[in-house]
């Protein structure tokens, strides 16, 4: 208690200093909401994600979601990615519930499909997206199919190829087999708060950064260049880290260029991002993030793509 009342009172002697060294320098200011802005907008939905694994922990197990599933393993994997639409909110709630339900086999195919899934599919993003592009239903469409078959695809993938033992994270086991769903359940979404949210704060601080040092004049070269669009808007997609329920507000921004590479940017960015690979690093371990995280940013720029090709044609 004293070390963080200290700490409080030093944070409150600093705010004045703290405030004007952001004010006069540009970058830092920028910077600096950046990082609040990920951060805030991805807490609430931690939060909630926290909750639901606790909730999970204390009354769904790996193999009780297994005995749930289709027995055929490609069909459990497309229910796992439908049913994602069934929780409204980001990705960074969605990394706890998926390693909360992450299992061997079936069980951790559908857990991740239904990781990548949740934040892309949701009634509330659908619904953002629309708001987003008024008059435009053929984008709705196309992110929600487009982020559908990234999520199946990857759950596939990770049936055939995928092994258990790159998740070296592992979640803490209860010291008292006796204890009632409400200690279960505060203390599975304790520790999946203090895990998640410090590799969340390291994942905002990574898109403050990367934010500042790309150029404003970039957007300006990307217009004609179809190709180079899509590839820097799946790139930017992984370095803004914005949540799901505010990037399309962002990519609507973007008037100067096609529909296509924006969508790319709403597709690959609720899959992959710096903070969800800091986040995943934290919850399932690194050997899991190195492969996990290229292989969908891979799998979703192409799929963004052929959708894009497909619902969009050259619509702008």
């Amino acid at each position: 208690m004293e070390v963080l009342l200290a700490s409080l009172i030093a944070l409150a002697l600093s705010a004045g200093a703290m405030s004007a060294f952001v004010a006069g320098n540009v970058d830092v200011g920028v910077a600096a909401t950046v990082f609040c802005g990920v951060f805030v907008q991805a807490l609430p939905f931690l939060v909630l994600g926290v909750v639901v694994s606790g909730l999970i922990a204390a009354f769904v197990s790996a193999d009780r979601l297994a005995r749930w599933l289709p027995r055929r393993p490609a069909v459990a994997v497309v229910v796992a990615g439908v049913g994602g639409a069934a929780l409204p909110g980001c990705e960074c709630g969605s990394v706890p519930v998926a390693r909360r339900l992450f299992g061997e086999g079936v069980s951790g195919a559908a857990a991740l499909t239904f990781m990548l899934s949740a934040p892309a599919i949701n009634p509330v993003v659908l619904v953002a997206t629309a708001v987003a592009f008024p008059g435009q239903p053929a984008m709705v469409l196309a992110r929600c199919v487009g982020s559908l078959i990234t999520a199946v695809t990857m759950g596939l993938l990770w049936l055939r190829w995928g092994r258990t033992e790159w998740v070296t994270r592992r979640l803490p086991s209860a010291h008292d087999t006796d204890a009632s769903r409400l200690t279960v359940f505060t203390e599975a979404a304790r520790h999946d708060f203090l895990q998640a949210a410090s590799y969340l704060v390291l994942g905002a601080a990574a898109a403050a950064v990367l934010r500042v040092a790309v150029p404003p004049w970039v957007f300006q070269h990307l217009a004609g260049h179809l190709v180079l669009g899509v590839l820097t808007m799946a790139l930017f997609a992984v370095v803004l880290a914005l949540c799901s329920e505010a990037d399309a507000f962002v990519a609507a921004s973007l008037t100067m260029l096609p529909l296509l590479p924006r969508l790319v940017f709403l597709v690959v960015g609720p899959a992959v991002d710096v903070k969800l690979s800091a986040m995943q690093a934290g919850l399932f371990g690194r050997p899991f993030a190195i492969r996990f995280g290229p292989a969908t940013f891979v799998v979703a720029t192409v799929v963004a793509t052929i959708i894009g090709l497909v619902f969009l044609g050259g619509a702008r």
